[in-house]
């Protein structure tokens, strides 16, 4: 094929793929080139030069001060606006994971013995608070005089609870409770029983029951009033 680097131009086209200008030396050698079919199939490659061939797009070696007209001149890619891009992608998806779990999730470690042996010392958990319909057995956290609690759910709203001689008692039934080894007693100075939950109450004890605080103390507690459910328990020490 004639050099490109010719300096005169003419439009040719090849079948209709195509119309282009290229760089002939003459209008006649254009048609001979275009009559002749002669063009590159396999052209060196050029970044930064293009020219649509077809559905295809292919980079033709034109020289910088020979570009064809309709030649698109690509931007060359930036290092530093590719990573600067990539941060602020990092820095908008973390901040919204931060913010959903600030608003969704909590997380408490545990130092308090009063749950034991469900949660240890040294526990950390992770509860929800967009779910407080407690069931009996689910274990919740609510605050008392400035102090975060783990308790768990005994009952609920409707259900009337005792403490007797015979043990805990709810609704008339004597309770086995599972993985409780201490004897559930009232306090002396704590509230009195039977007590009958209203509606959105819970009452709630510590799993190691002697001198914990708990509602043998301050009573049933509005579900108004917990932090949320527990969901994780992840064991740090004393596995």
């Amino acid at each position: 094929m004639t050099d490109p680097r010719a300096t005169s131009e003419c439009t040719c086209s090849e079948s209709g793929t195509y119309e282009d200008k290229i760089i002939a030396p003459d209008r006649q050698e254009c048609r001979a080139l275009r009559d002749q079919n002669d063009w590159p199939e396999k052209p060196e490659w050029l970044y930064g030069k293009t020219r649509h061939h077809g559905e295809n797009q292919d980079f033709l070696p034109f020289p910088e001060e020979k570009l064809p007209v309709n030649v698109q001149v690509l931007p060359e890619p930036s290092v530093k606006r590719e990573l600067f891009s990539l941060l602020i992608k990092i820095i908008v998806i973390t901040s919204i994971a931060l913010l959903a779990f600030t608003f969704m999730y909590g997380l408490h470690y545990n130092v308090d013995p009063s749950m034991y042996p469900a949660i240890k010392d040294g526990d950390l958990l992770m509860y929800y608070h967009w779910n407080k319909d407690y069931r009996a057995g689910d274990l919740l956290l609510l605050n008392y005089q400035g102090e975060t609690q783990v308790r768990r759910v005994i009952a609920t709203a409707g259900d009337t609870v005792d403490i007797t001689e015979a043990g805990l008692m709810i609704n008339g039934a004597l309770q086995q409770e599972r993985d409780i080894f201490k004897k559930t007693e009232r306090y002396a100075e704590g509230i009195d029983f039977p007590i009958t939950l209203g509606e959105n109450e819970v009452f709630v004890l510590g799993d190691a029951r002697e001198g914990v605080t708990d509602s043998r103390i301050y009573g049933a507690v509005n579900t108004k009033d917990t932090l949320g459910i527990v969901i994780t328990i992840l064991r740090l020490r004393n596995l």
